[in-house]
């Protein structure tokens, strides 16, 4: 342990003398209170730290006790289900002791230290075992099951290990130069976990919503941001995403949110039902709440304690889903505390390594080949909101973002303002896996599947290029071939992008229905072009009563849509062709 005394007081930032032989990043705990926090910066004999409490009251001469240690996580079985702050504070058992606001310098335990797992050992007395190898399992939830791995940079011949009832802190098993593992293990939060090998991100990432799967796809282990002004439906859409999106684990990350937004996902959460397992969906999600009202240098930490859980997750071979909500509040912490260190401010005052720390984040995503002498697979895939002032996509955290962005779905907020949502611009978004998962879809959905979503995009771009003219002239000056195509780009719009993320039947709408349901939309523009070309009247063709059965179908459940919407598109192709007078 390192002793010194504080200096200065800044805010959240403290200077301290006499912390010779501190480090970056190294944990400490500040005044008689005991405040967590943590070095950043280095020179000579004094030390600057960010506190991650509230550092009214502190004093100068007070001391400061460097741990010589980095914020270290504990990562094992019990993690699943619970609810942590920034720096992995259990939030249930501070509010159990401390009432609803939580009490500065108090310390909690990560992982229940009474609760006993059943481990059952994969590996025996004297087997060589290497990082990343599997030592056994516990049944973490009804729906996961926990791998207990040897640490990374670890390795030795078992000697002892047994099967039975084991604390976290319980030693599991031991080799023979001494070595000692348990179900928990370390790692600190700013470091990334190491893999084997990076592998290309080919597999989509489903979600479930038909805008962003159609139009916008984004791969496992890809991230995507999605900007967007107040009231656009940030939260909304990432809280969709994680209850539908086709993840293992879901670890949502509520950074410098509002109380009451992050009130919401608290309560909701708990009773939602994961449709895969018919189990509650906390069984597999992890929460991080830091409020807006929360020390702001654990907000920037919190970021940081999302992608080390997801990290472990994913080497033990699962999908792991990690919402961001939202990462401007981490860059406003950033650009906090980098004022109260007097640093070169870079543009509207954020610090000049932004960019840097961005990309850095944004890099522990991936589909990987884990460590480990079996052939696991897991990934890490990132949605990360952005709220840019006023809905100014050329402010710096925005900016920065999209540089390294596999998928933008930009909020659009005139869309937003007519209800329709998900607020996502077809116009101004896009994705740079499309090319990536086409095979996936060709094999498993349609191999026409791309033909489609490029037909159905070029028919709501040739609508843009069509209103300028309707504003000028009127609807009516338009020849009917282009009033044929107004009214098919009105029904992708109104009948397949807008999806109500509280329906029991439209919040997830599988990848065949999403191809069948366009595949109607694309068959009735098809049919009502060739029946203007052979005279039909475009008053004659609207007036076949088959608007409002496109219009429902996406009420049709998804385990009949196929049949259902096949049967559609035929009944529809006679009908239109009946009325072609030869």
């Amino acid at each position: 342990m390192i002793e010194g005394k504080i200096t200065r007081v800044s805010g959240p930032v403290v200077e301290a003398d006499g912390m010779s032989g501190s480090r970056m990043y190294d944990m400490t705990f500040i005044g008689k209170l005991k405040l967590i926090g943590e070095v950043i910066r280095l020179a000579g004999d004094s030390a600057i730290i960010q506190v991650y409490e509230d550092t009214s009251g502190l004093e100068v001469g007070e001391a400061v006790v460097c741990t010589e240690e980095p914020l270290l996580l504990e990562l094992g079985p019990g993690m699943l289900s619970s609810i942590y702050d920034g720096v992995q504070r259990r939030l249930p058992d501070l509010a159990n002791t401390y009432g609803d606001f939580i009490t500065r310098g108090t310390v909690s335990d990560s992982l229940d230290r009474e609760q006993e797992w059943e481990f059952v050992p994969s590996v025996k007395a004297g087997d060589r075992v290497q990082q990343g190898d599997i030592l056994g399992a516990v049944q973490e939830t009804e729906v996961i099951r926990h791998l207990v791995m040897v640490p990374p940079g670890s390795s030795g011949v078992i000697s002892e290990i047994k099967s039975g009832a084991y604390r976290v802190t319980d030693v599991i098993a031991v080799t023979e130069d001494g070595q000692e593992f348990k179900l928990m293990q370390k790692w600190p939060a700013r470091v990334p976990r190491p893999v084997h090998h990076k592998m290309d991100p080919n597999l989509p990432f489903i979600t479930g919503t038909r805008i962003l799967d159609t139009f916008f796809p984004i791969a496992q282990g890809g991230y995507s941001i999605i900007p967007g002004g107040f009231g656009t439906g940030k939260t909304v859409t990432e809280q969709t995403l994680a209850k539908w999106a086709q993840a293992d684990v879901v670890i949502y990350v509520g950074c410098g949110e509002r109380g009451n937004e992050m009130t919401e996902v608290l309560t909701e959460f708990p009773q939602l039902e994961d449709v895969r397992s018919g189990q509650p969906l906390m069984k597999r999600t992890i929460l991080v709440a830091n409020t807006s009202n929360m020390p702001v240098a654990a907000r920037e930490a919190s970021i940081y304690t999302g992608i080390t859980m997801a990290e472990y997750y994913r080497d033990m071979g699962y999908d792991v889903a990690m919402m961001a909500d939202s990462t401007s509040r981490w860059g406003e912490a950033l650009r906090e505390v980098s004022g109260r260190l007097e640093e070169m401010p870079g543009e509207e005052g954020y610090p000049a390594y932004l960019a840097t720390r961005i990309a850095d984040f944004y890099e522990r995503c991936g589909r990987v080949g884990c460590l480990g002498g079996d052939d696991r697979t897991g990934s890490i895939t990132v949605v990360g909101a952005v709220s840019p002032p006023g809905g100014d996509f050329s402010e710096p955290m925005t900016q920065n973002s999209l540089r390294i962005s596999g998928a933008f779905w930009a909020l659009d907020t005139s869309l937003a303002h007519r209800r329709h949502f998900p607020a996502i611009s077809w116009l101004g978004s896009y994705s740079l896996y499309l090319d990536q998962v086409e095979d996936w879809y060709s094999n498993n959905v349609a191999m026409d599947w791309k033909q489609g979503r490029d037909k159905a995009m070029m028919i709501l771009q040739k609508e843009s290029e069509l209103q300028e003219i309707v504003q000028l002239v009127g609807p009516d000056a338009l020849p009917e071939f282009a009033r044929a195509t107004l009214e098919v780009a009105r029904m992708l719009r109104e009948d397949y992008l807008q999806q109500f993320a509280f329906s029991e039947i439209d919040a997830f709408c599988s990848p065949a229905k999403q191809y069948h349901m366009l595949k109607v939309i694309i068959a009735y523009y098809d049919l009502i072009q060739e029946v203007l070309v052979k005279g039909v009247t475009l008053k004659e063709a609207l007036d076949v009563p088959y608007r409002s059965r496109i219009g429902r179908m996406k009420d049709i459940p998804n385990e009949d849509a196929v049949a259902q919407l096949e049967t559609l598109e035929a009944e529809m192709a006679g009908e239109l062709r009946k009325l072609i007078k030869y």
